[in-house]
This record gives C-alpha cells, structure tokens and sequence, in this order.
C-alpha cells in the first residue's frame, strides 16, 4: 500500500513539474496588465505621455489574461496522454482550473479597474461601450496568439508583419467566426465573473460598515 502511494505521489508530481513552466509563464503575463490596471485607473495620475504608454502598454498584455482560456487544449492533451483517472481527477483538473480562474480574474478586475477610472471621470456612460470594445480586442489577440502565434512585443519588434497578417487574416470567415465566438465567450464569462466580484465587494463594504456602527 504504501509503495503505490509512493508511486502515486511520484506520478502526480511528474505531472505537476511538467505543466508548471508554462502555467507560471502564462499566469506572469496574465498578471501585468491588473498591476497596470492598479497603476493606470486606481490611482490619481495625470494623462502624461508616461500615462498613455501605459495605456497601450495594458491593452498590448491584456489579451493574455482571457488567453489561458484557450490552454484547455493542453489539459485534454495531458487527459489523452493516458493518465489514471485519479491523476486527472485529483491533479490535472484542480491545477488547470485554479489556473484558468486565476487568470481571468485578473483579466476581470483589470477591466473593472478601467471601469472605475471611467466612472471616476463622470464618463460612466462609456462604461459597457468600453468594456465591449475591449473583449473584441481580446478576442482577436487571443486569436492571433493561439493561431498565429504571435506575441506581445510583436506590436514593437515586428508591428508591419503583423499588421499585414491582420489584415490578411480577418477578410476570411473562419477567423472571424472563431473570434465572434471568442468574443461572445469572453463577454458572458466577464459578465458572470463580475457579477461575483462585486457582489463580494458589497459584501465587504456592508460587513465593514455594520463593524463601524456597533
């Protein structure tokens, strides 16, 4: 008994070790744009050059955060690789999920944050306009990321090749296709996962306040 736990806990390890990279990799670049979004759109900061590179800076990474949605793909690689049901159960599903949620989180409060700087602004009207305008941004970053393979600091290191490849890429039907659904899945999961977050922060707020008058 023991030595099959030992060799249980040997596999589930091997399988930990061998996703790791890539999920710190991807939760890294998913994690830039809502420190951006803290720096850009929580504090009180003036629209500098500074300011709007940042802005530019936020909306090239932003698209990495909904863009682990599309790393399913490694989980159900891992799944057909043969793996004990306890293993997918217990390890590969946990890890993948904690990870996926991790990720959008941070694209949602990010897109919050851009929200609250709007509102902030007395521009709450351009709220939900701005919120669809960037899940279609997403939409097609994350296209060219998963499909095209390209990266952030593609809009620096080679800007030409990829707008060539955009404009190229989205005159045919199955690119957008794929993207309008994209969009659609980003939309309503941004929507859901919202809906939590401010109910916690209502929550918070009515706990705190009921602390301040007893």
């Amino acid at each position: 008994m023991l030595t099959q736990l030992q060799i249980w806990f040997n596999i589930a390890w091997q399988v930990l070790s061998y996703s790791h990279k890539l999920i710190a990799w991807n939760l890294f670049l998913a994690f830039i744009p809502l420190v951006l979004s803290f720096w850009l759109f929580r504090r009180a900061q003036k629209r500098s050059l500074l300011w709007w590179i940042g802005v530019l800076s936020f909306m090239g990474f932003l698209p990495n955060a909904p863009y682990v949605l599309t790393d399913v793909i490694h989980l159900i690689d891992l799944i057909r690789y043969g793996f004990s049901a306890w293993i997918v159960a217990l390890v590969l599903i946990p890890q993948y999920t904690l990870f996926i949620l991790s990720a959008f989180e941070a694209y949602t409060i990010s897109v919050i944050n851009v929200g609250y700087y709007l509102h902030r602004q007395n521009l709450s009207r351009y709220i939900l306009a701005t919120e669809i305008i960037i899940h279609a941004l997403s939409a097609i970053g994350i296209y060219l990321g998963r499909f095209q393979r390209f990266n952030t600091w593609d809009f620096v290191t080679q800007p030409k090749i990829l707008l060539s490849s955009i404009f190229e890429t989205f005159v045919k039907k199955q690119p957008i296709l794929v993207t309008v659904i994209t969009f659609v899945v980003i939309t309503v999961l941004y929507w859901l996962v919202k809906q939590v977050n401010l109910g916690i922060a209502l929550r918070i707020k009515e706990s705190k306040n009921k602390n301040y008058s007893e």
